[in-house]
């Protein structure tokens, strides 16, 4: 196959429809069939990338090998196709207008007048088919951020539309996904919405080529020759996408409704062998047949909005799959955790896991957590800011250092066990200045980390500005506190834990964007067993 094919995703009626679970369905699909398929998110915010976003803003910002701050759905289609994403399959409006204003700073545009067409098209197009035009990929396919009638959305439908006249039907179609919402008083479900939304589209220029339904009920065939007869798509296009009970039961649904077969069409593209899903469906079946149930505490600071921490969510999906365990996650504001008030918030669970973040807020509540699942045997794991916690606690009560902290919480602490790193203190700029990306981490043999992973090397992603902070190392060394993982470059401490424990661990780096269905993250699958032991021994 010489030429790449790109499948373009828009949304409309509303958003959070699910374009990202789709686009990364459609493309484990084709990926299954034999193509090599990759995803791309588009998203028409000014920020330049997610990084310097408040979670509650946007979920959790995902970071990929080469360090760059993400959209949350790259998560998904990593988990989903276990393929690793890059800078390039994530692009704002900020990154692309500040593209443009610095070539025309450079004097790139030879003193043209510099306008969103072409100059802000072009950028785009160009950046829509940089992974294709690496020659990796068979098939591209690239999620539109927001609405069809959205004001930022619109360079962006613009940019397809003139993709799609440049490299023809047969090279690149658009897929749209709409809502046929149910009224309950009228007892049915309405097009309307759906109508409205493709007719959007078509005043921009785009015609839709599949037509994907979100809905709560079953679509009669009545609805979807109606859909089909006024959105001006083929009978074949109109896709259901119900309501599943978990996004990884999507692709299945896909496959049902024949959403690959239906592309691969448009693409005048051979199907090719049927798609072999063997693996992913006994992943299904072991998620909705457990045979044990735990749980486990999330001790976070922005536990109201569940997108913040999507990567730990998912991640223990798999590894409760691995485990043939149903995990519950508890989620436990940290600003109400007290001394006074702990064992009641950690009433029935099995684990903790005290999450990553960033600020002071909630950060004594972390502390309390830490100190309770060390003292009463609970199986705990830290993640970044949670390591860091561990090692501010231990430094506390073992040590008896009662001021020990971390210099992002107290500049002015006498024993700041964790600290600023060296090239971080003359940083004025916030975005994109962070530890970033894949770092290596050298495991001792014989620690539980090295039981972990099974092997003395290994590579993990980071996103943090903070470091456990050596000059206090070896003290904490000598009082149990073990330092298991080091980077072989910096000398930085990757991984602490406790020995005379039943699972004591914390990690500076993120090891649940690595999770997939796949390969569930080995820590986050030995930690959900370690609670389903001492559920056991209870």
């Amino acid at each position: 196959m010489n030429q790449t094919k790109y499948i373009f995703v828009t949304g409309g009626v509303t958003s959070s429809l699910g374009k990202g679970i789709i686009a990364a369905s459609l493309a484990k699909l084709l990926q299954a069939r034999g193509y090599r398929t990759t995803i791309q998110k588009f998203d028409p915010y000014l920020n330049v990338d997610p990084g310097t976003l408040n979670p509650y803003e946007h979920g959790e910002c995902y970071v990929t090998d080469d360090g760059a701050e993400t959209d949350l759905d790259l998560g998904h289609y990593e988990r989903i196709l276990n393929v690793p994403t890059s800078q390039a399959n994530n692009v704002t409006t900020g990154r692309i207008y500040l593209s443009v204003i610095e070539k025309e700073r450079r004097g790139e545009f030879l003193g043209k007048t510099v306008q969103v067409v072409p100059h802000i098209t072009n950028e785009i197009k160009e950046r829509m088919q940089l992974l294709g035009n690496s020659g990796d990929y068979d098939i591209v396919i690239t999620e539109i951020g927001g609405t069809v009638g959205d004001i930022e959305s619109l360079p962006y439908i613009e940019s397809v539309r003139q993709l799609v006249w440049d490299l023809g039907e047969s090279n690149a179609i658009v897929i749209h996904l709409t809502l046929v919402p149910y009224l309950a008083a009228a007892g049915e479900l309405k097009t309307k919405p759906t109508q409205h939304s493709v007719k959007t589209l078509m005043e921009s220029g785009i015609k839709a080529d599949i037509l994907v339904c979100r809905t709560e009920h079953e679509l009669s065939q009545e609805i979807r020759n109606k859909l089909a007869l006024f959105c001006n798509v083929k009978k074949e296009a109109v896709i259901q996408s119900i309501d599943a009970s978990t996004i990884y039961e999507v692709p299945n649904l896909m496959l049902e409704e024949g959403l690959d077969i239906v592309a691969l069409k448009k693409l005048d593209l051979p199907k090719k062998a049927a798609p072999d899903l063997k693996n992913w469906n006994t992943f299904l079946r072991r998620i909705k047949n457990p045979k044990h149930t735990v749980n486990i505490g999330l001790i976070g600071k922005y536990v109201e909005m569940q997108d913040c921490y999507k990567s730990i969510l998912e991640a223990f999906i798999h590894a409760g799959a691995a485990n043939e365990t149903k995990v519950n996650v508890v989620s436990i504001h940290s600003e109400f955790i007290t001394a006074a008030t702990i064992k009641e918030k950690l009433v029935g669970l099995d684990a903790i896991l005290v999450a990553p973040g960033f600020g002071e807020r909630g950060i004594e509540g972390k502390i309390e957590a830490v100190r309770y699942a060390r003292e009463n045997k609970m199986p705990f794991f830290g993640i970044c800011l949670g390591m860091q916690m561990a090692v501010i606690e231990y430094s506390r009560t073992v040590l008896g250092y009662t001021e020990a902290n971390s210099t992002e919480m107290n500049e002015g602490t006498p024993h700041p066990v964790v600290n600023l790193m060296e090239e971080q203190k003359n940083v004025t700029e916030k975005g994109g200045t962070m530890r970033l990306g894949a770092w290596k981490c050298e495991i001792k043999e014989g620690s539980l980390a090295h039981q972990i992973y099974g092997q003395t090397m290994i590579s993990e992603r980071h996103r943090h500005r903070y470091e456990y902070n050596s000059a206090y190392v070896d003290a904490l060394q000598k009082a149990g506190l073990k330092a298991s993982g080091v980077n072989p470059d910096t000398g930085l401490v990757e991984i602490v834990e406790i020995e005379e424990h039943p699972f004591f661990i914390g990690v500076q780096y993120h090891p649940e964007y690595k999770s997939t269905v796949a390969n569930p993250h080995p820590i986050f699958v030995n930690f959900v067993a370690a609670a389903v032991k001492a559920k056991r021994s209870k």
